[in-house]
């Protein structure tokens, strides 16, 4: 909420003549979301050297973000805390020494545990990017975590070629329909796995228009001639966010010295391994984490490039934003029980819209 208005002084500086109050969704304590979270209103400072005010315009609900909350991941945020990691912002208007930053610019959160579920935020430049307005709210809002998460995994554990095969379970995941996505654009075959639901059909065209070579269920799987038949180059490269018998499933699929790549475990079950894969195909299982990854690179040229490809492929209408709900922030409690306990056929992601 402005209660003044932006003056501009000179070109490339701003000064403000205004005060800002912030809602934002906060915590203090570790709990379910609808028990702990509140919306409170408090009034921003200026900002001063290298910071940066920023208005957000969207900002996603991912699991991580709920699980912070609840306590149960590696993260923990200082009390009070505001919700979120990532968003798609605009400047509002930056202190005095911010070089490459101005006012009216899109940016993205390049750092995490920023607390991005608030309408108006104080960051330092150097946690922020600039983005094109040309790529969309709900694109730009969602790009640091799954978009980056499937394209790290796709680069770094082997090196594959157009022609080549992925398998991957939970593949109507927003990581899985990013990975459809960048393979279509690299001219890799895409093979998912999901669960049976009476809209399987339904999801079944929904991947494959993002991308996806084959969609199986986790029963046609397991009797498929798709890889004995030779319709499809076995897979050298796996990816789970399933764990339990999901994953020794799409490990016994890997072609000799593929990789399985474990970056969630939704069934809250262990991967196991089998026994005949996994000595007599010389197989991998490695993990990933994408917070891990962005600390360790966060200035490197590689992390800048990961971002002008995905970026690239936003703007010519080749990679679209998971499917998704946009939720105005007052309803931030219902949206968050709702990320928690979704059980559709797409597992849409709930994004709190921040313009009203």
């Amino acid at each position: 909420m402005l209660r003044r208005t932006l003056l501009p002084v000179k070109s490339a500086l701003w000064s403000r003549q205004m005060s800002v109050l912030a809602r934002s969704v906060k915590y203090t304590q570790h709990g379910e979301p609808q028990d702990v979270l509140e919306l409170v209103e408090s009034e921003l400072p200026d900002p001063k050297d290298k910071q940066v005010l920023v208005k957000i315009l969207a900002a996603p609900i991912n699991p991580a973000d709920i699980n912070t909350i609840q306590g149960k991941y590696p993260v923990k945020p200082k009390f009070p805390a505001v919700g979120g990691n990532e968003c798609v912002a605009k400047v509002l208007c930056v202190g005095e020494q911010v070089k490459d930053l101005k006012a009216g610019q899109h940016v993205i959160p390049l750092a995490t545990g920023l607390g991005t579920w608030t309408t108006h935020a104080v960051y330092n430049e150097d946690q922020l990017m600039a983005v094109s307005d040309k790529v969309g709210v709900a694109e730009a809002a969602t790009v640091t975590v799954n978009p980056c998460t499937a394209y790290r995994m796709l680069k770094d554990f082997v090196k594959l070629s157009p022609g080549d095969t992925v398998i991957q379970n939970g593949a109507n995941s927003a990581v899985g329909q990013a990975v459809h996505q960048l393979c279509r654009a690299w001219g890799i075959n895409s093979i998912g796995i999901v669960r049976d639901r009476p809209e399987i059909a339904d999801l079944k065209q929904m991947l494959q228009c993002l991308g996806a070579t084959a969609v199986l269920t986790e029963a046609e799987i397991r009797t498929s001639d798709i890889f004995k038949s030779g319709k499809m180059k076995k897979p050298r490269l796996a990816f789970n966010c399933v764990g339990g018998k999901s994953a020794t499933e799409v490990s016994r699929h890997l072609d000799h010295g593929g990789v399985l790549v474990t970056y969630g475990g939704m069934s809250r079950e262990p991967v196991t391994v089998a026994t005949g894969p996994l000595i007599f195909k010389d197989i991998a299982f490695r993990g990933f984490w994408m917070t891990r990854w962005s600390k360790e690179n966060y200035s490197s040229p590689e992390r800048s490039k990961m971002f002008k490809e995905i970026f690239d492929l936003m703007e010519q209408g080749k990679f679209v934003a998971p499917t998704h709900e946009m939720v105005p922030l007052k309803n931030f409690k219902d949206a968050a029980a709702a990320a928690l306990n979704f059980k559709g056929f797409t597992g849409k992601k709930y994004i709190l819209d921040m313009s009203e």
